[in-house]
């Protein structure tokens, strides 16, 4: 009986070792850098603790319209955080009941090691206003940065902000002012009530 030769090309075949690239690591907390490039960028108004907006975990610098609070106090019109209800504002029959927007949101950023997820966390609000995004120094020496990252974040008007040791943030790239933003929506009315929620907390 003849035997059946194994001659399987895997078995002499040894894994080359593979060089780990260690993640790169922001150089200080994110809630430092974030009101490092608040100031960086000439946001007025309080940095507020991150928060999850629209799925995306981003931190929002925005100012208390104290006349639209007052005028809410009196009337007894909290913070109202029901998206469908926030939905209803914006229906012509609803448009003059509606309670004014009691916040003024001056910018939302974002603040990660891979510009990719700070791109996506902050894209989705640069249609009504000023966004940014603060990355490590290290990521804006590296080919893909130059290739693929600015020139989404130019086309987005997406500001960038490169993080130093110490706290320092370098503005990279500004935020481009001349893009067409969106008017009042649902979305942002909502928007704007979850921040108002969170400023009044934060203040408080």
């Amino acid at each position: 009986m003849a035997e059946t030769a194994k001659t399987s090309a895997s078995q002499d075949v040894k894994a080359l070792p593979t060089r780990v690239v260690p993640p790169i690591e922001l150089p200080a907390s994110a809630a430092d850098l974030a009101r490092e490039a608040a100031a960086q960028f000439g946001w007025q108004g309080t940095v507020l603790p991150e928060m999850k907006l629209l799925g995306r975990r981003v931190t929002v610098v925005a100012e208390l319209r104290p006349d639209v609070h007052a005028e809410r106090i009196c009337f007894g019109v909290a913070p109202v955080t029901d998206r469908a209800t926030v939905s209803t504002w914006t229906w012509p029959e609803f448009t003059d009941s509606a309670p004014s927007p009691a916040v003024e949101i001056r910018g939302v950023l974002s603040v990660a090691r891979h510009w990719r997820t700070g791109l996506a966390s902050v894209v989705p609000f640069a249609r009504y206003g000023d966004t940014a995004m603060v990355l490590p120094a290290e990521v804006a020496f590296t080919d893909d940065y130059v290739t693929n990252c600015l020139p989404r974040a130019r086309t987005y008007g997406v500001a960038i902000g490169t993080a130093e040791e110490g706290a320092r943030v370098e503005t990279d790239l500004a935020g481009r002012s001349e893009r067409l933003l969106l008017d009042e929506d649902a979305v942002s009315r909502w928007v704007n009530e979850l921040v108002y929620e969170q400023l009044l907390a934060t203040v408080e």
